[in-house]
């Protein structure tokens, strides 16, 4: 039997694989599942993002669903359950950041109507394909996730360092960068 060729990253654990297999790199322009990236991206900083993913489904049942009206309302009270919560990360700079993140967003949805239509801007609104031939090219950074951030940045957002708004540009599409050999590379690149 043939092994499947993918990403390296992805063959360190059924959820890492399954995320690689299944969403990684095909393009996102649902403003709720935007939102969740953002979230989910900003809790990872420092850690694994298969940590996050293992936290995933939990992450989503104490957030709401992932509505960032509903997460842009927190109280100290809820933020108070969630720190006491073992099934997220429990970091009170990311749980206040998660919040104060979902008023930003709605602040954007309102000027642009959508957070899709304001955060593509920055992939001249399709997603960049790359053609990396081994892991080790793939960069942390890029002069898109530079300008990404420095605007999220300005307009209140926090948790969003270029190396996060790369990570996120990763997750949702607005870059290709499974190697070019991983089999995802040309049905992600369609």
């Amino acid at each position: 039997m043939t092994k499947v060729k993918r990403c390296p990253w992805a063959e360190s654990d059924p959820f890492s694989c399954a995320y690689h297999d299944q969403e990684w790199g095909i393009p996102i322009h649902d403003d709720k599942k935007l939102f969740e990236f953002l979230l989910l991206e900003g809790a990872q900083a420092g850690l694994s993002w298969s940590t996050v993913l293992k936290k995933r489904a939990h992450y989503e049942k104490v957030f709401d669903g992932f509505d960032p009206r509903k997460v842009s309302l927190y109280d100290y009270r809820k933020i108070e359950k969630l720190l006491s919560d073992p099934g997220i990360i429990r970091n009170r700079l990311k749980i206040e950041a998660a919040i104060s993140n979902a008023k930003c967003f709605l602040a954007i949805q309102k000027e642009f109507g959508t957070f899709d239509t304001y955060i593509y801007q920055f992939t001249s609104y399709k997603t960049k394909k790359n053609t990396w031939k081994t892991i080790s090219e793939v960069p942390a950074s890029t002069p898109e996730s530079d300008a990404m951030s420095k605007e999220l940045k300005r307009r209140g957002f926090r948790f969003v360092g270029s190396t996060i708004c790369y990570a996120f540009m990763q997750a949702v599409g607005m870059v290709n960068d499974h190697i070019t050999s991983c089999y995802r590379y040309k049905a992600v690149a369609r």
